[in-house]
């Protein structure tokens, strides 16, 4: 299969993957025809990238980093427990079932992660932008593991930064809903707003009797940047927590990679772009060192161009080498179609991926 933009999309593709909604409901099955109303109905609902079935690529299998049933449990109870706070006139005494439910959904979760070998940060599944709250909160709380268990973190050390990720905007169901899915820049009165969702989130979580004070911590601390420009303290590298530090590389760069109401995704390697510029003054260089080497900058299925001029899909990563994946040749230098061939860019090192295919032109069916 094949990653496209859904502004290339043509009417008689069929999807290679699942498309779910907020609650982890599929959408749109894998093998759906796509005809010119569900297109764009795909693109009112802010679904930037989608995989569709491709006859030269039919061997490349884009598998989750969950389980079908972890994934839709869990966007099933962080979407209650989030909705039953929403709206709250105070939060004094804490929510005494916190612990239960998503230290039950986390011991899933690490259990489905620790069954792969070398995990890595992929695309995950294709959601809609109905209510990206419940999405990033799962998809940080991914990201943040991979860092983890790369950086050589005991289970018990995972289980506190993964329920710190998982519950890291927790303190947003506080704020008015007209700010936090306001589509566009918010004024400065809106961004104090906004800020105070970290220091909610603190109280909140504190107040949870099994929730461990970390984890609190990470949602208090996770806008913190080491050159003390973060909110809400002004902390610097020493006085922010690790686990913070790590959870803030993945929350920006979810962030980045999905599909807002106010902004279009990035791709990967442009997100890891973007993160490098803050390279020792919004984050640790070290951190992000192990961030680059764990995310799949050119995810399976998307279409580059390379060094040689020829054009191809990836079809293979190597967790030792992501940004040198294998590359299934399909167009050649001068535009035209080729026999597929492949080129392992872990091994032919005189081969560079120069580009990735331009999102916005139609692609052939």
């Amino acid at each position: 299969m094949r990653l496209v933009s859904v502004n290339q999309l043509q009417a008689g593709m069929r999807l290679g993957k699942k498309i779910f909604n907020d609650e982890g409901l599929t959408l749109l099955a894998e093998g759906a025809e796509l005809t010119t109303p569900i297109i764009n109905r795909l693109a009112k609902m802010d679904i930037g990238y989608i995989y569709i079935e491709d006859a030269l690529t039919d061997d490349v299998i884009i598998s989750g980093m969950l389980q079908d049933e972890t994934r839709n449990q869990a966007l099933k109870v962080i979407r209650n427990q989030f909705q039953d706070m929403s709206g709250a006139s105070t939060i004094t005494k804490g929510f005494y079932h916190l612990d239960k439910k998503f230290s039950k959904i986390m011991d899933y979760i690490l259990d489905d992660m620790s069954s792969q070998v070398d995990p890595m940060i992929m695309l995950l599944d294709m959601h809609t932008a109905d209510n990206y709250l419940y999405v990033h909160s799962l998809n940080v709380c991914l990201y943040t593991l991979v860092l983890g268990i790369a950086h050589g973190y005991s289970k018990s050390d995972l289980k506190v930064i993964g329920l710190g990720s998982l519950l890291h905007d927790i303190g947003k169901t506080q704020i008015p809903v007209k700010i936090v899915q306001k589509p566009g820049m918010l004024n400065d009165e809106e961004f104090r707003h906004m800020q105070a969702h970290t220091e909610i989130g603190y109280r909140i979580l504190k107040e949870e009797p099994n929730i461990p004070l970390l984890a609190a911590h990470c949602a208090l601390q996770h806008h913190e940047r080491i050159d003390g420009s973060g909110y809400p303290r002004g902390l610097t590298g020493p006085q922010i927590h690790e686990y913070a530090k790590w959870l803030g590389v993945a929350d920006s760069y979810d962030a980045m990679t999905s599909n807002r109401i106010y902004k279009k995704a990035m791709l990967p390697h442009q997100a890891v772009e973007a993160l490098y510029v803050g390279s020792g003054t919004l984050y640790e260089q070290k951190q992000l060192e192990l961030f680059r080497d764990r995310v799949a900058i050119y995810p399976l299925g998307l279409t580059v161009k390379l060094s040689t001029g020829e054009s191809g899909v990836v079809v293979k990563i190597d967790p030792s080498m992501p940004h040198r994946p294998v590359v299934r040749v399909l167009t050649g230098a001068e535009g035209e179609t080729v026999t597929p061939f492949e080129y392992d860019l872990s091994k032919a090192l005189s081969v560079v991926i120069s580009d990735v295919a331009d999102q916005s032109e139609p692609v052939q069916k």
